[in-house]
């Protein structure tokens, strides 16, 4: 199968151009050759760009269809209910009509830890939640990689989190077993991404040398920004989550409504001004932030905290499939997978186009409209 999009405003991943043709061959984009194409679609006036990467999410039952539905043709899970995981492998494996799935399987938490106290809420029942592995020391470190291994991870994710910006106090990691935990992975060759959601668990998580932060934080801290460029650590934003757990009538699992998005957007700026990679990522889950349509939102709350629209989108394409090693995506260019979002409008210049999705690729398939 050939299709060609002609005379499109093309941005690859990086940078915009104009009136380009793009061809896609079977499941590849490829170079243009002129040749004819079984379809034909006249871009003017529209903008192509690769597929949306969300950079941290939570994977359940559709979750998958209705993120391909917004253009987002992978999903970067941070913790999937070993119960869960297989299924949904196997689902992203064998269609197309779903986002593509990297997952870190069962997050590594204390006895008790967040996210225990999500699992339970009202709600939670409907989804099979069961029960997953936990680790209490340093010593446990190895065999809870290797158990993490022989589950299928993509890469591994701690939890540093004492329960305050949730409104409780909970159980939480000790600085010697997240340390234990990330030198058990780097020795695996899995990455480590943490959660961390106040300077003064950020800074565990950066003492244990973790690659990357599952969230921005939500007290500023110069100093901590600074350190965080100079260890090359990347930052998922996940800026629309704090704004879901400020708001009074969301709707997701209870947890304590703190305001603190005010606070992480000031940390995304700062992180952004330093020159740290932001990787656009909304938390969704089941409930709230959705899945698909609220990376749409991330991205326009990135543009507020002060990134343009082509960094935006870079957020969203390439930054990410850069540091999860997805070296097939993220980008337009021959030999990548097409993986594609045609919208309508410029979405480089006003990032809200990126809602006026008029075409979706997945694998080179094109998502029934």
């Amino acid at each position: 199968m050939r299709t060609v999009i002609r005379d499109v405003r093309l941005f690859d991943g990086e940078k915009t151009s104009t009136d380009a043709t793009v061809l896609i061959v079977d499941d590849r984009i490829a170079d243009y050759d002129g040749g004819t194409a079984d379809i034909e679609i006249d871009g003017a006036g529209k903008t192509l760009l690769p597929g949306l990467i969300d950079a941290h999410t939570h994977v359940f039952g559709d979750d998958l269809a209705e993120a391909l539905r917004h253009g987002v043709t992978t999903e970067l899970d941070m913790f999937c209910l070993p119960n869960h995981l297989p299924a949904q492998r196997a689902l992203a494996a064998e269609r197309d009509d779903v986002a593509d799935f990297r997952s870190a399987g069962t997050l590594a938490t204390a006895p008790g830890g967040h996210p225990s106290q999500l699992l339970t809420a009202p709600g939670m029942d409907a989804l099979d939640v069961a029960p997953f592995d936990t680790i209490e020391r340093p010593d446990q470190a190895e065999d809870f990689v290797r158990a993490r291994i022989a589950e299928g991870v993509d890469y591994l994710k701690i939890v540093v989190d004492d329960g305050a910006v949730h409104g409780t106090r909970l159980p939480v990691l000790g600085a010697d077993t997240a340390a234990a935990l990330v030198t058990a992975a780097h020795a695996a060759g899995l990455r480590v991404l943490a959660h961390a959601v106040t300077a003064a668990e950020v800074r565990i998580a950066l003492d244990a040398g973790v690659d990357g932060l599952a969230h921005v934080w939500t007290d500023e801290d110069t100093a901590l920004v600074d350190r965080v460029a100079a260890q090359g650590v990347f930052v998922v934003s996940t800026l629309v989550y704090f704004a879901a757990i400020g708001d009074p009538s969301a709707q997701a699992p209870d947890c304590a409504r703190t305001g603190t998005l005010d606070g992480a957007t000031r940390v995304a700026r700062a992180l952004h001004r330093a020159g740290v990679p932001l990787l656009a990522g909304t938390d969704a889950t089941p409930f709230v932030p959705a899945h698909g349509v609220d990376l749409h939102t991330e991205l326009r709350m990135l543009t507020e905290a002060g990134l343009t629209p082509e960094q935006a989108l870079a957020a969203a394409t390439s930054l990410p499939a850069r540091h999860f090693g997805l070296a097939d995506r993220g980008r337009i260019a021959p030999g990548l997978r097409a993986d594609l979002l045609l919208v309508d409008g410029d979405p480089t210049t006003d990032i809200t186009a990126t809602t006026a999705l008029a075409e979706v690729w997945r694998r080179g398939v094109r998502r029934a409209r």
